[in-house]
């Protein structure tokens, strides 16, 4: 197929893994915002997606997160497979730096996990219609309507 063809398609079915792959990591910081000690996690978006499809994954202004050093006692996640051979893993992700401390060490915060999980969601699904609208073109295209 003709790659001009295609090239929207991939972008997004890129973006559509990594944002899967960002609403578990959120999820999972929603689901432990009461295990003490507990370190959000999240990654650069941006940079993941110039990443896996093949642009240059630089830290990006707005979009980088600080990292913190990782705790002693935390499991190392092992490396997902994400979009085009991209990896989500301990190197991509990162602890989030927490504004405000908590006394149980916990850098959860439910407020901006659950925001942040609704505007993933919401970017998610728009990445499915653009998918979804791109396959009706090329069908109506094909058929000659």
């Amino acid at each position: 197929m003709n790659p001009r063809m295609t090239d929207s398609l991939d972008f997004h079915s890129n973006a559509l893994l990594l944002r899967a792959e960002r609403q578990k990591v959120l999820a999972g910081n929603i689901a432990n915002a009461d295990t003490p000690n507990y370190a959000a996690r999240d990654f650069d978006f941006r940079a993941a997606l110039s990443a896996a499809t093949g642009g240059q994954a630089g830290a990006s202004a707005g979009g980088a997160l600080p990292a913190a050093a990782p705790h002693a006692g935390h499991i190392q996640n092992g490396a997902a497979q994400a979009a085009g051979g991209a990896r989500i893993d301990s190197t991509v992700l990162k602890y989030r730096v927490t504004e405000q401390p908590s006394l149980d060490g916990n850098s959860v915060d439910l407020d901006r996990e659950r925001a942040n999980f609704a505007d993933n969601a919401l970017r998610y699904e728009a990445s499915l219609r653009f998918i979804n609208g791109s396959v009706r073109t090329m069908l109506s295209a094909i058929r000659g309507e």
